[in-house]
């Protein structure tokens, strides 16, 4: 079995698009994803009218909650004031722009997903067991924390932006990266896909380009930070 599995799509529907896209001629069985729909890029209306026409499975993102509720702020660690700007400017703009219905779409986004994927059991979470906006890095103790606690012996997040996987007290850690902002460092949008084959856990982190400039143009036409799209351009924080 082959579950393709997105994350931190963050508004951008035309790194959705490409992803789908690529997805499809890859022979999954299943895709899911990982929270963070809106956000950032000014297309969140878009992005969920696509997760709704594809009928992907979704959990809530810090992102989802803050926005669903119409709250000021996301619950993200900001380490620059340029960091911070971009933040406000983005909860402002997605704030104003999205539907009621949509709004609602988003608070009522579960926070886990439990999933079998041959002989393994999966928790698919947002940021972590814990907390929507806790962050896994790679290295980080918390990682080591979760999976103490960690029933499932795969746990799918992602809210950091960056790809990893790594076994840790028998468990799988996974995270997916992000197709909407990512920060691995280019602008390409990246997914992951899952198989279990053999007994066996296999992890493909998968890297489709897009037409950023689309993105960008909008954003300039907008009342998004500017700073933003060198983010985009680059692929980091």
């Amino acid at each position: 079995m082959r579950i393709g599995v997105i994350s931190d799509v963050h508004s951008n529907v035309y790194a959705l698009e490409a992803v789908l896209k690529d997805i499809k001629g890859r022979g999954v069985d299943k895709i899911v994803c990982a929270g963070d729909l809106v956000g950032y890029a000014p297309f969140p209306n878009e992005v969920i009218a696509k997760i709704k026409e594809e009928n992907i499975v979704t959990v809530q993102g810090n992102y989802d909650d803050a926005i669903g509720h119409s709250r000021i702020a996301c619950g993200c660690d900001y380490k620059t004031e340029v960091a911070q700007r971009i933040g406000l400017s983005s909860i402002q703009f997605t704030n104003n722009e999205i539907t009621d219905e949509n709004k609602e779409f988003l608070r009522e986004l579960p926070k886990e997903l439990k999933l079998e994927l041959g002989d393994y059991s999966v928790l698919l979470v947002h940021g972590s067991p814990r907390r929507l906006n806790e962050y896994l890095y790679q290295d980080s103790e918390a990682v080591e924390e979760v999976t103490k606690g960690l029933v499932e012996d795969v746990l799918l997040c992602g809210h950091t932006h960056l790809p990893y996987h790594k076994i840790i007290n028998s468990k799988h850690i996974i995270n997916v990266g992000s197709i909407g902002k990512p920060k691995h460092g280019n602008p390409n949008a990246i997914y992951t896909i899952i198989e279990s084959k053999d007994g066996k856990l296999k992890t493909e982190f998968i890297e489709v380009p897009y037409d950023v400039e689309k993105v960008t143009a909008k954003i300039r036409e907008s009342e998004l930070a500017d700073e933003l799209i060198e983010l985009l351009e680059k692929g980091r924080s």
